[in-house]
């Protein structure tokens, strides 16, 4: 690249990632991105047609289907209409609200108690919650501690065990602490208390971080499995990630589509396509909502200053 001259001296060249793009350099890009969204969509899209397809289509494509014929909802109205996948995404929906609930209140209040720098012990605090992230106790230490609350066998055991996550903890924090320090004193002037600032100042300027933290423990709750399979052994208790396995590896049909699977009223792939199309679809939905606020309340709670 060459350099122009100012005032009898070569001005410096701008960076690679300041220039212009190029035709060609965009036209790559494009094929990249293209070639990306197909490498997600396109199993996305056989996982759906294969959950929509009928017994005798299954058995033509030899399996997967790509393109759709003949298509069919009896999948869908079997498992939703009563037994066993029904009432595991019931569990899934319970655990998944309930725990993302008590996750953020946890979570939010503990964050703004280490974001003042006035607070007791904060810093004892903080230095205790960095340690967790390195070191853990174990899942035999674990385990013995949910049995001896007599978790076990409840739904309090897909909650409380990772029911706080550290780094969500310090993100929140970090946001809070960008916050007006003015704002805050100028309530406090007003007589308003701790919690009042939280709710009335804190949390309405916190939307766009609060919207992201809570994404990231709706999914984890939504697709935790470990938790179930570990401590729980009734199997009507068990959330719907755990069902899906039981059907997609073990080849095991739910409770109630066994005979219509064994008479050939029902294809195994098209319940197991759609048990799968039923763990995404929540997730994919949602996702839209709350991905405008991914920019602000990620870059903004994890840069001080």
């Amino acid at each position: 690249m060459r350099r122009k001259r100012r005032g009898g001296r070569a001005a410096p060249s701008r960076p690679v990632w300041e220039e212009e793009p190029r035709r060609a350099g965009l036209a790559a890009k494009g094929i990249v991105l293209a070639g990306a969204c197909l490498a997600i969509l396109f199993p996305l899209w056989i996982v759906v047609v294969t959950s929509l397809s009928s017994r005798r289509t299954i058995d033509e494509a030899g399996g997967l289907v790509v393109v759709p014929r003949d298509i069919t909802f009896v999948a869908y109205q079997e498992l939703l209409g009563g037994g066993q996948v029904q009432r595991a995404a019931l569990v899934s929906v319970g655990v998944t609200v309930v725990g993302t609930l008590f996750s953020m209140a946890v979570s939010v209040l503990c964050a703004h108690g280490l974001s003042r720098p006035g607070s007791a012990g904060h810093r004892w605090i903080l230095m205790t919650l960095l340690a967790t992230m390195f070191f853990g106790a174990g899942l035999i230490p674990t385990y013995l501690l949910v049995q001896a609350l007599g978790l076990t066998d409840t739904y309090l055991a897909l909650i409380l065990p990772s029911a706080v996550s550290v780094f969500n903890i310090l993100v929140l924090r970090a946001f809070f602490m960008n916050i007006s320090p003015e704002l805050i004193d100028s309530a406090r002037i007003d007589g308003a208390g701790e919690l009042r600032i939280l709710w009335r100042i804190v949390i309405p300027l916190s939307r766009a971080v609060l919207a992201v933290i809570a994404l990231f423990y709706a999914v984890g709750y939504w697709s935790a499995w470990f938790n179930a399979s570990l401590y729980l052994s009734d199997q009507d208790m068990m959330p719907l990630q755990n069902v899906m396995i039981q059907i997609v590896q073990k080849q095991e049909p739910p409770t109630g589509l066994a005979q219509m699977v064994r008479t050939g009223q029902l294809s195994p792939l098209a319940v197991q396509m759609a048990v799968m199309v039923l763990a995404l679809v929540p997730v994919a939905v949602a996702s839209p909502f709350v991905q405008k606020h991914f920019r602000k309340g990620m870059l903004t709670g994890a840069v001080k200053g």
